[in-house]
């Protein structure tokens, strides 16, 4: 029986970076890559449009940051899951990322390990984080369970 088909939409700056995700999605034949952004402000007005299942988000965006955008996606495209895919190395950074309701955060030097099972996971409702975050201040995994908009509203704040 065929997987039902995920569709994706890819938002990072860096063309070869977006090139690797891009070759890396497809060897699954059920992920549809809908559209590839460079910049928050688009990727907000994508997701609204487009209406995807899964956003794969950069942190360092340029004209609106990702953590940012990804707080509004989830206002205008609430069934859309959120991950992460960062270069930054901040437990800081990566909690407030992961603070916005997003289901993980993964640092692109562990992607080519790390990106289709925190794909796999994040479509599941369950959180991923980067081994090399886990265990620090705060990015400890979750209990498996996304945020509800109830809970993801009172974290904007």
């Amino acid at each position: 029986m065929p997987k039902a088909t995920v569709r994706i939409l890819l938002v990072d700056d860096f063309e070869s970076w977006r090139r690797f995700v891009v070759s890396t999605l497809r060897q699954r034949p059920e992920f549809e890559i809908l559209a590839e952004v460079s910049d928050g402000l688009v990727a907000v007005e994508k997701a609204e449009e487009l209406q995807p299942d899964l956003i794969l988000m950069d942190v360092g965006l340029p004209m609106l940051n990702g953590i940012e955008a990804a707080r509004r996606v989830l206002d205008r495209a609430p069934q859309s899951r959120i991950l992460f895919l960062s270069e930054n190395r901040s437990s800081d950074i990566a909690r407030e990322a992961l603070r916005t309701g997003a289901g993980g955060y993964v640092l692109k030097a562990d992607a080519a390990r790390d990106l289709l099972p925190a794909i796999e996971a994040v479509l599941q409702g369950k959180r991923f984080v980067s081994a090399s975050l886990v265990g620090r201040d705060g990015c400890e995994p979750s209990n498996g369970k996304r945020p509800s908009s109830l809970e993801r509203s009172s974290l904007k704040h």
